[in-house]
Order: C-alpha cells, then structure tokens, then sequence
C-alpha cells in the first residue's frame, strides 16, 4: 500500500512543528532572564528607527567572519572587556546577540555591571534572527545565506539559511 502524499506532508509539518517546540524549550532551559530579550522582530523594528543602538555580536572571530546581522559591531566571547565601550552613552540601548543566546546574556550581565541601562538580548540569536527571515550580511558586506551555527546540534534548528560550522 502505497502511503498518500498528504499524509507524509502532515508528518514532516508534525516534525517541524516539534523541532520548533523543542528549540524555544532549550532556550527556555538555557537563558537565566539576567537580561532582557528582545524578540528578532522587535529588533528589526528598532534598527530601522534608532539611529543610536550599539549592536554588539559575541560570538567568535570565525562565527563573525561568516556573517552578522547588518549594523553589528564584533565583541567577541572569550575575549570581550567591557572597557572598550565605556564612551558609549549609558543610556544608549545596546542589544548582544550569538548563535542562540546563552554567551550575549554572558556578556549582557557585564555589560549592566559597567553601568549601561538598556541592555538586551536578542531571543535566539541569529538562528531565529535568520529563521524568521531577516537579513545578514556576509564578510564582503554584501547579503548572505549562511550562518554559523556554532556547532551541529544547533545547526538542526536553522531552517531558513545555510548551515556553516567552519570556515
């Protein structure tokens, strides 16, 4: 017997559907809510209205090198000194972002002890900020589809751009 065509559709929609499920329970999981998060519309919203908000992205050189959102400033993880930002006005809205969260709060939490008020993070980083299909811009500054997604397993949540691990 041979298995209907809308029948598979609804199983892979099902699959979808869980794997979304899944992804928001392990940033749920994940996040310890230090710092707020602001949802990838939000955001998008606020680049083109704001013309004073400090992007930072903490993710690795290698990461960055892939792509960014457009307007992101590099931070880094391992490396990042909240000093180098000490000039930027306190009041000033800055909004971190990684791969899916859990190092720009990291970083969120020193950016609030060096005083800055209106910190944020971006609710799943740059996965969700790509899979709600916002642009990114590559090295040579021109649009791009590829992510890296830190490692495999948060590869498997990418579902609109170019899965990237190394480059």
């Amino acid at each position: 017997m041979r298995t209907p065509f809308f029948f598979l559709l609804f199983c892979c929609c099902m699959l979808n559907a869980c794997k979304e499920k899944t992804y928001h329970s392990q940033l749920a999981l994940l996040y310890k809510n230090t710092v707020p998060l602001i949802e990838p519309d939000s955001l998008a919203a606020m680049l083109k209205q704001e013309d004073t908000l400090l992007l930072l992205d903490t993710r690795a050189p290698e990461e960055w090198l892939v792509s960014r959102l457009p307007g992101a400033r590099f931070a880094g993880f391992e490396t990042f000194d909240s000093s180098g930002w000490m000039l930027a006005p306190k009041d000033m809205p800055v909004v971190l972002y990684c791969s899916i969260g859990w190092r720009s709060e990291k970083i969120g939490e020193r950016m609030q002890q060096a005083g800055f008020k209106k910190v944020y993070n971006l609710y799943g980083g740059i996965i969700e900020w790509k899979n709600l299909g916002h642009p990114l811009l590559g090295t040579n500054g021109e649009p791009t589809e590829e992510v890296h997604t830190y490692n495999r397993y948060w590869g498997i949540y990418l579902t609109n751009g170019i899965r990237v691990y190394e480059k």
